[in-house]
Protein backbone atom coordinates (compact mmCIF):
# COMPACT_ATOMS: atom_id res chain seq x y z
CA UNK A 1 0.00 0.00 0.00
CA UNK A 2 2.91 2.31 0.00
CA UNK A 3 4.27 1.63 -2.65
CA UNK A 4 1.22 2.26 -4.20
CA UNK A 5 0.50 5.17 -2.47
CA UNK A 6 3.93 6.78 -3.63
CA UNK A 7 3.41 5.94 -7.05
CA UNK A 8 0.01 7.49 -7.31
CA UNK A 9 1.29 11.09 -5.49
CA UNK A 10 3.94 10.40 -8.42
CA UNK A 11 1.49 10.82 -10.85
CA UNK A 12 -0.68 13.31 -9.02
CA UNK A 13 2.41 15.68 -8.54
CA UNK A 14 3.47 15.22 -12.12
CA UNK A 15 0.08 15.78 -13.60
CA UNK A 16 -0.91 18.88 -11.59
CA UNK A 17 2.58 20.23 -12.82
CA UNK A 18 2.12 18.95 -16.52
CA UNK A 19 -2.04 19.55 -17.08
CA UNK A 20 -2.81 21.19 -13.87
CA UNK A 21 -5.32 20.57 -10.87
CA UNK A 22 -8.51 20.14 -12.46
CA UNK A 23 -7.60 18.18 -16.07
CA UNK A 24 -9.63 14.90 -16.12
CA UNK A 25 -6.72 12.86 -16.47
CA UNK A 26 -5.35 14.26 -12.92
CA UNK A 27 -8.96 13.98 -11.30
CA UNK A 28 -8.86 10.12 -12.59
CA UNK A 29 -5.41 9.90 -10.23
CA UNK A 30 -7.03 11.96 -7.38
CA UNK A 31 -10.39 9.08 -7.63
CA UNK A 32 -7.91 6.32 -7.60
CA UNK A 33 -5.96 8.11 -4.51
CA UNK A 34 -9.55 8.15 -2.64
CA UNK A 35 -9.53 4.30 -3.85
CA UNK A 36 -6.28 3.10 -2.07
CA UNK A 37 -7.06 5.53 0.89
CA UNK A 38 -10.69 4.16 1.31
CA UNK A 39 -8.70 0.51 1.32
CA UNK A 40 -6.18 1.49 4.11
CA UNK A 41 -9.21 2.35 6.58
CA UNK A 42 -8.39 6.33 5.72
CA UNK A 43 -11.67 7.98 5.46
CA UNK A 44 -11.14 11.31 5.70
CA UNK A 45 -8.49 11.40 3.34
CA UNK A 46 -10.41 9.01 0.98
CA UNK A 47 -13.57 11.51 1.17
CA UNK A 48 -11.53 14.43 0.38
CA UNK A 49 -10.17 12.63 -2.99
CA UNK A 50 -13.69 11.68 -3.80
CA UNK A 51 -14.99 14.86 -2.96
CA UNK A 52 -12.13 16.83 -5.10
CA UNK A 53 -12.49 14.31 -8.28
CA UNK A 54 -16.42 14.74 -8.18
CA UNK A 55 -16.62 18.24 -8.41
CA UNK A 56 -13.51 18.71 -10.65
CA UNK A 57 -15.51 16.05 -12.85
CA UNK A 58 -18.73 17.92 -12.51
CA UNK A 59 -17.24 20.83 -13.69
CA UNK A 60 -15.11 19.70 -16.87
CA UNK A 61 -17.51 16.86 -18.11
CA UNK A 62 -20.86 17.86 -16.11
CA UNK A 63 -23.25 16.05 -13.33
CA UNK A 64 -24.41 13.17 -15.67
CA UNK A 65 -20.97 11.55 -17.33
CA UNK A 66 -20.11 8.64 -16.39
CA UNK A 67 -16.95 9.10 -15.00
CA UNK A 68 -18.40 11.20 -12.92
CA UNK A 69 -21.38 8.77 -11.51
CA UNK A 70 -18.34 6.41 -10.88
CA UNK A 71 -17.13 8.99 -8.74
CA UNK A 72 -20.74 9.28 -6.90
CA UNK A 73 -20.81 5.58 -6.71
CA UNK A 74 -17.37 5.27 -5.12
CA UNK A 75 -18.48 8.24 -2.59
CA UNK A 76 -22.07 5.89 -1.77
CA UNK A 77 -19.70 2.86 -1.39
CA UNK A 78 -17.28 4.87 1.29
CA UNK A 79 -20.53 6.34 2.83
CA UNK A 80 -22.06 2.88 3.22
CA UNK A 81 -18.35 1.84 5.33
CA UNK A 82 -18.40 4.93 7.26
CA UNK A 83 -22.47 3.70 8.10
CA UNK A 84 -23.42 7.37 6.67
CA UNK A 85 -26.82 5.12 5.28
CA UNK A 86 -28.59 8.07 4.03
CA UNK A 87 -25.80 9.55 2.28
CA UNK A 88 -24.52 6.18 0.65
CA UNK A 89 -28.14 6.01 -0.59
CA UNK A 90 -28.48 9.42 -1.87
CA UNK A 91 -25.29 9.05 -3.74
CA UNK A 92 -26.48 5.19 -5.08
CA UNK A 93 -29.31 6.78 -6.43
CA UNK A 94 -27.69 9.50 -8.18
CA UNK A 95 -25.39 7.44 -9.75
CA UNK A 96 -28.28 4.54 -11.10
CA UNK A 97 -30.27 7.17 -12.28
CA UNK A 98 -27.69 9.10 -14.70
CA UNK A 99 -26.30 5.54 -15.89
CA UNK A 100 -29.65 3.90 -16.34
CA UNK A 101 -29.89 7.56 -18.54
CA UNK A 102 -26.33 6.91 -19.75
CA UNK A 103 -26.27 3.36 -20.53
CA UNK A 104 -29.24 2.08 -20.11
CA UNK A 105 -30.76 -0.54 -17.28
CA UNK A 106 -29.10 -3.84 -18.55
CA UNK A 107 -25.20 -2.26 -18.79
CA UNK A 108 -22.95 -3.58 -15.99
CA UNK A 109 -22.00 -1.10 -14.45
CA UNK A 110 -25.80 0.01 -14.08
CA UNK A 111 -26.28 -3.34 -12.42
CA UNK A 112 -23.46 -2.94 -10.14
CA UNK A 113 -25.05 0.10 -8.38
CA UNK A 114 -27.99 -1.78 -8.41
CA UNK A 115 -26.11 -4.51 -6.58
CA UNK A 116 -24.41 -1.87 -4.30
CA UNK A 117 -28.00 -0.66 -3.36
CA UNK A 118 -28.66 -3.99 -2.73
CA UNK A 119 -26.42 -4.33 -0.09
CA UNK A 120 -26.87 -1.30 1.46
CA UNK A 121 -30.68 -2.31 1.84
CA UNK A 122 -29.64 -5.92 3.14
CA UNK A 123 -27.22 -3.82 5.69
CA UNK A 124 -30.38 -2.02 7.16
CA UNK A 125 -32.13 -4.93 7.50
CA UNK A 126 -34.22 -3.88 4.57
CA UNK A 127 -34.92 -7.19 3.11
CA UNK A 128 -38.17 -6.81 0.65
CA UNK A 129 -35.72 -3.88 -1.01
CA UNK A 130 -32.56 -5.72 -1.06
CA UNK A 131 -34.09 -8.74 -2.42
CA UNK A 132 -35.67 -6.64 -5.28
CA UNK A 133 -32.18 -5.16 -5.92
CA UNK A 134 -30.35 -8.60 -6.03
CA UNK A 135 -33.41 -10.18 -8.40
CA UNK A 136 -32.76 -6.77 -10.74
CA UNK A 137 -29.14 -7.31 -10.98
CA UNK A 138 -29.00 -10.67 -11.26
CA UNK A 139 -31.79 -11.08 -13.85
CA UNK A 140 -29.80 -7.67 -15.92
CA UNK A 141 -26.54 -9.81 -15.68
CA UNK A 142 -28.61 -12.67 -17.67
CA UNK A 143 -26.27 -15.55 -18.98
CA UNK A 144 -24.67 -18.08 -16.76
CA UNK A 145 -20.95 -16.73 -17.98
CA UNK A 146 -21.96 -13.23 -16.47
CA UNK A 147 -23.14 -14.35 -13.16
CA UNK A 148 -19.79 -16.95 -13.07
CA UNK A 149 -18.17 -13.52 -13.22
CA UNK A 150 -20.39 -11.86 -10.76
CA UNK A 151 -20.08 -14.14 -8.14
CA UNK A 152 -16.36 -14.19 -8.16
CA UNK A 153 -16.79 -10.37 -7.70
CA UNK A 154 -19.25 -10.19 -4.87
CA UNK A 155 -18.49 -13.24 -2.63
CA UNK A 156 -21.52 -13.41 -0.08
CA UNK A 157 -22.86 -10.59 -1.19
CA UNK A 158 -25.78 -12.22 -3.63
CA UNK A 159 -29.42 -12.99 -3.26
CA UNK A 160 -28.73 -16.89 -2.64
CA UNK A 161 -26.64 -15.07 0.77
CA UNK A 162 -29.45 -13.19 1.39
CA UNK A 163 -32.07 -15.85 1.29
CA UNK A 164 -30.14 -18.12 3.48
CA UNK A 165 -29.38 -15.44 6.14
CA UNK A 166 -33.55 -15.29 6.25
CA UNK A 167 -33.38 -19.46 6.48
CA UNK A 168 -35.01 -19.70 2.56
CA UNK A 169 -32.25 -22.59 1.97
CA UNK A 170 -34.25 -24.09 -1.07
CA UNK A 171 -34.31 -20.56 -2.95
CA UNK A 172 -30.59 -19.99 -1.66
CA UNK A 173 -29.62 -23.26 -3.27
CA UNK A 174 -31.21 -22.68 -6.69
Amino acid sequence: MAEAEAMYRRALEGKEKAWGPEHTSTLDTVNNLGLLYKDQGMMAEAEAMYRRALEGKEKAWGPEHTSTLDTVNNLGLLYKDQGKMAEAEAMYRRALEGKEKAWGPEHTSTLDTVHNLGNLYAGQGKMAEAEAMYRRALEGWGSAERRVETARRYPFQTQGHLYAGQGKMAEAEA
